[in-house]
């Protein structure tokens, strides 16, 4: 009985070693990220992001300077400025500040505010409203401070000439905060 020789095939790997595993796209676990950081709490909106040069012996040089909202849909928000030599620098710096900044509220059981408040911040000037079951009714700023915050139906009017965001986003927060944050003047949120 003769043995037949063996074959080898050239070029030919199991399948598995030519693709990647499947779940290498996952997520891991509750809120982390693939390279391992935990999701925050926190959503951001940026406001504006600008391009700002400063004029030096050598030429100019370029920084950029971002304005952003943080967050957590629950009552709490805040406005944060940063500065850096790239966006991604400057979103850092603007994320630290907001945190530092942040304000509560208390809202009500429908979602809103307690009471009509204004405030002006520079010679921007907001006045917020509660309005029960029409919805977030805002523009610019307002609106994305007011989403943040985690209010659901509100009135949001800007009667400045002013069209600088991050005075009207100030101007909203300060408005928030001067709504009553101790429980004998709000009303439970249950």
């Amino acid at each position: 009985m003769t043995e037949q020789p063996e074959i080898k095939k050239i070029g030919t790997a199991p399948i598995s070693a030519t693709r990647p595993p499947k779940n290498v796209f996952r997520r891991h676990g509750r809120g982390q990220m693939r390279d391992g950081r935990v999701k925050s709490e926190f959503d951001q909106k940026t406001l504006e992001v600008r391009r700002v040069t400063r004029v030096v012996a050598g030429g100019k040089r370029f920084n950029f300077s971002v304005a952003l909202v943080l967050g957590n849909r629950k009552g709490s928000v805040g406005i944060g400025m940063g500065k850096g030599a790239d966006t991604a620098l400057a979103i850092d710096k603007a994320t630290r500040d907001a945190k530092k900044n942040m304000i509560k509220i208390n809202l009500t059981k429908t979602g809103s505010i307690a009471h009509r408040v204004e405030a002006k911040y520079s010679s921007a000037i907001v006045m917020l409203q509660p309005s029960p079951g029409r919805g977030i009714i805002a523009g610019s700023a307002v609106r994305t401070v007011i989403e943040l915050a985690g209010i659901k139906s509100i009135v949001g009017k800007i009667f400045s000439g002013s069209k600088n965001k991050l005075n009207i986003a100030r101007a909203t927060v300060k408005a928030l905060s001067e709504l009553p944050i101790d429980q004998n003047h709000a009303i439970p949120q249950s």
